[in-house]
C-alpha cells in the first residue's frame, strides 16, 4: 500500500484482526440428529484459522504473482475470501444459537 502512511506490520496485524472469527459452528450428534452448535474459539484456534484461511484464499486467487500481498490488502479494507468465510462463520453461529445449549 503505497499511499498508506502505517507501518507494514500495522497493515498485517489490522487485517489479521479482520479476518479472526470469534466463534464457530461444530457438528454434534445428539439424539440421532446432527446439530451445529456454536462455541467459542481459544485465541491460538483464532489466529490458526485466520491464517490458514487467507492462506487458502490467497492460493485460489487468479492473479499467482503477489496473490498473498492482495489479500491481505483485501483483509485490511475489509473486503476478500477470508473476511467472508468469517462473515459466513459467523451468520452460521447465528442461525443456530437456539443450540448452543449442547455445548460441553
Amino acid at each position: 500500500m503505497k499511499d498508506s502512511d502505517k507501518a507494514p506490520l500495522d497493515i498485517w496485524r489490522k487485517a489479521l484482526e479482520n479476518v479472526t472469527p470469534q466463534i464457530e459452528v461444530k457438528s454434534r450428534r445428539i439424539g440421532g440428529a446432527n446439530f451445529q452448535v456454536p462455541t467459542e474459539l481459544r485465541p491460538e484456534r483464532k489466529v490458526s484459522l485466520s491464517m490458514k484461511n487467507m492462506i487458502s484464499f490467497a492460493r485460489k486467487r487468479s492473479g499467482r504473482s503477489m496473490a498473498l500481498c492482495a489479500e491481505i490488502i483485501a483483509a485490511y479494507n475489509n473486503e476478500g475470501g477470508a473476511f467472508k468465510r468469517k462473515e459466513d462463520m459467523h451468520r452460521m453461529a447465528e442461525a443456530n444459537k437456539a443450540f448452543a445449549h449442547f455445548r460441553f
